[in-house]
């Protein structure tokens, strides 16, 4: 598939957006499953995806790719078949990102800390180490 053509197609059957976005078909059903897409469907049940459905599975992809949950995803998108305003779906990202910074600059402080502990074990498995080879060698 042509991608720089991508943006001015107006719709997408799902081998296309899964061939496009690499990902699997199962994976685009998944997350209409979860609601948060919704395809319109053709008479004979075909998925039609239409830009907005593309714009989002990106957004979900991109979401997936900064470690938040699906339901973290859901939150900040809104699900497939709502319209959240674009002052409401930043607002609730920027809240989000901000969790997740705090969350990371937490686990940083905790392996900060882990580290220190284990530095200060191996100093003392050293010393005693030492200790033990020298009194070794005196008898």
């Amino acid at each position: 598939m042509n991608l720089t053509a991508a943006p001015t197609r107006r719709t997408w059957s799902i081998a296309d957006l899964a061939g496009e976005l690499e990902i699997s078909t199962r994976t685009i059903r998944f997350y209409e499953e979860k609601g948060l897409i919704s395809p319109q469907r053709t008479p004979g049940n075909r998925r039609i995806y239409s830009k907005r459905d593309r714009a989002r599975l990106k957004l979900i992809l991109r979401g997936k790719r900064f470690g938040y949950s699906l339901d973290e995803i859901g939150e900040m998108i809104g699900m497939g078949d709502v319209d959240l305003d674009e002052v409401e779906q930043i607002t609730r990202s920027l809240a989000y990102g901000q969790k997740k910074l705090d969350d990371i600059s937490q686990r940083i402080e905790e392996l900060k800390m882990l580290a220190r502990d284990i530095r200060s074990m191996r100093d003392k498995l050293r010393s005693r180490l030492e200790q033990l080879q020298q009194e070794g060698g005196r008898s």
